[in-house]
């Protein structure tokens, strides 16, 4: 991560709840791309690495023979448990709550494994030497975010965009100017540059592949707020005693931008870069 940030288990902490009201799914063309891509069929496992809820995990469950996701977050494991059983694939999917550090943990080998973004809370060396002695010959490695370069404006949507300027300056009144995660803060941000340590552990031939966004969301107000407190950097317990305050005054925000109760977004495009494993050294 940084130099002057340690993990800690509450970087999540209280999260769980509200990831799947409050998170913006991936673009609705992902599983039909990474099926071409990577030639799924049913067989084979995935490892999905920092699973949260099992967003990814579960999105891709029927596209292998067994998936499992592993989280540090208890919630975030709990959570993905009962998804799964919604979902009807309880007997595919293990979910294991134990750190990305920790592997491989005796989970076997893998034909693909997935870091939904998540990779950037990691000891990021570390954890793709080791996941990639985990995948067998020719297995890949992918790592998959929202596109970040894209615009998304919601002109000529229905509903006014969600205020995330005013949220954030919110916020920062209530937490402070700087970032918080966990116990710690991140004065800059979480690292990049994901390209050069996957090479670094090995791993070769990187493919980039987008998947089209750009669909209109509408969300409520509950939605949005599930989102701001889905984030690490305003997860519900760092509010401490002042959490209802905040949500109140959240509210109340959101009231005076759109009396309607409504909001437009524009869906964001996924990118997704696949690594292989060449199987030697």
């Amino acid at each position: 991560m940084t130099d002057d940030w340690v993990w800690d288990e509450t970087l999540f902490s209280g999260a769980a709840l509200h990831y799947a009201r409050g998170r913006l799914p991936y673009a609705p063309g992902l599983v039909d791309s990474l099926t071409e891509v990577l030639g799924l069929d049913g067989r084979g496992r995935l490892l999905d690495v920092g699973c949260g809820p099992g967003t990814l995990a579960l999105t891709l469950a029927h596209s292998f023979a067994e998936v499992v996701g592993i989280d540090p977050d208890r919630d975030m494991i709990a959570e993905a448990g009962r998804a799964a059983r919604a979902a009807g694939v309880v007997r595919r999917a293990i979910w294991v709550p134990i750190r990305a550090e920790e592997l491989p943990a005796d989970l076997g080998t893998f034909t693909v494994a997935t870091f939904g973004q998540s990779f950037h809370w990691m000891d990021r060396e570390l954890v793709a030497r080791t996941v990639r002695g985990m995948l067998r010959p020719e297995g890949a490695l992918v790592h998959i975010s929202d596109l970040k370069t894209e615009s998304r404006s919601v002109e000529g949507f229905t509903h006014p965009p969600v205020p995330y300027a005013a949220i954030d300056t919110l916020v920062k009144r209530y937490l402070g100017p700087v970032r918080r995660a966990g116990r710690g803060v991140l004065p800059k941000g979480t690292p990049g540059d994901e390209a050069a340590v996957y090479a670094g552990a090995g791993l070769v031939d990187p493919q980039h592949h987008v998947i089209p966004g750009g669909q209109a969301l509408e969300r409520t107000s509950d939605s949005v707020v599930a989102g701001v407190f889905s984030l690490s950097s305003s997860t519900p317990h760092l509010f401490g005693t002042r959490r209802d305050d905040f949500e109140s005054d959240l509210r109340q925000l959101l009231r005076t931008s759109s009396p309607s109760g409504w909001w437009s977004e524009r869906q964001p495009s996924t990118e997704v870069v696949v690594w292989r494993n060449p199987g030697v050294g």
